[in-house]
């Protein structure tokens, strides 16, 4: 009986911990070989930025910013405090946002301001704002760029995504793709 178990686990340690592994990632690599490796994107040097799937800070107000995170970004740490509207550290993070985006965007009025800007994303690491979200940072980036808003929205409107099969989700804008594109712009 021990004998049958035994051979009966190796089987499976080798079946379900050795080949499933190697035919599911070869797959993978043969089928989807930009997503099997993390969807990297790369700067126009060719080095490695970041991932599309995952949001990063951009602290150079010359950029388009992302949603906030409450975990700065760390996809180890995927996930976010789920305080509720009444909390006082979450009211107190977004007065702040509030306040660091009147200070930044000076010219666009409160009213204005996407809620997505101030508030985090379930997980934390959403690389993704709407399109609303970018347009309302167009002013602050062509002051600071001097490239005219009109070619900014443009920029904003060719890296707008539409819903995913044409039904689920929102239009979305990738930060950092768009951020990537804008840069080359500031090169010229």
């Amino acid at each position: 009986m021990i004998g049958v178990s035994l051979r009966a686990s190796l089987l499976f340690l080798l079946l379900c911990g050795i080949m499933y592994p190697l035919v599911s990632t070869g797959a993978a690599q043969l089928l989807f070989p930009a997503q099997a490796n993390g969807s990297l994107l790369k700067d126009s040097a060719g080095n490695v930025v970041g991932s599309s799937l995952i949001g990063q800070p951009f602290t150079d107000q010359r950029y388009f910013q992302g949603r906030v995170s409450s975990i700065d970004y760390k996809a180890e740490a995927s996930g976010s405090n789920n305080y509720a509207p009444s909390n006082p550290e979450l009211l107190a993070r977004m007065k702040a946002s509030i306040a660091q985006w009147q200070q930044d965007n000076p010219e666009v009025p409160l009213a204005q301001l996407p809620v997505a800007l101030i508030s985090n994303s379930g997980s934390g690491l959403d690389p993704d704002i709407t399109p609303q979200s970018a347009i309302v940072q167009i002013a602050r980036i062509s002051k600071l760029t001097g490239l005219p808003k009109a070619e900014l929205e443009e920029l904003v409107h060719a890296h707008t995504k539409g819903r995913e099969l044409g039904l689920f989700g929102d239009k979305r804008v990738n930060v950092l793709e768009l951020n990537l594109a804008l840069s080359t712009r500031i090169a010229k």
